[in-house]
C-alpha cells in the first residue's frame, strides 16, 4: 500500500480540522484510502498526517495539485509542508 506522510504546523488546530474534513471527497476521489491523524505532545499545532493511497502516483499527483496548495493556505498552513512518500513491506505484532 502506497503512504504519503504531511507533517506541517497550523494557525489554529480547530480550523485547519473543518477545511481538512470538509476536503475528505476530494481526497477520496484522488485516490485515498484514509490515514491517521497525529498532533505533537508539545505543540498541538503541529500536525501529522499518514495517508493510505490506492498508488504512488496518485499520491503525488494529489500532493502536487494545486487543490491541495489551495486547501492548506485556506486552512491556515504555516511555513513550507513536509512530504515524505513510502511503499508498505511489511507489518509487524510487537
Amino acid at each position: 500500500m502506497a503512504q504519503l506522510f504531511i507533517r506541517h504546523k497550523v494557525k489554529d488546530y480547530a480550523k485547519w480540522k473543518a477545511q481538512f474534513d470538509e476536503h475528505g471527497e476530494k481526497r477520496k476521489s484522488a485516490g485515498c484510502k484514509g490515514g491517521r491523524l497525529f498532533r505533537s505532545e508539545k505543540d498541538p499545532n503541529e500536525v501529522m498526517i499518514l495517508f493510505e493511497w490506492e498508488d504512488l502516483g496518485k499520491a503525488h499527483k494529489f500532493a502536487e495539485s494545486d487543490d491541495l496548495r489551495q486547501r492548506m493556505e485556506l486552512a491556515g498552513v504555516v511555513g513550507k509542508p513536509e512530504l515524505h512518500f513510502f511503499e508498505e513491506i511489511g507489518k509487524f505484532s510487537v
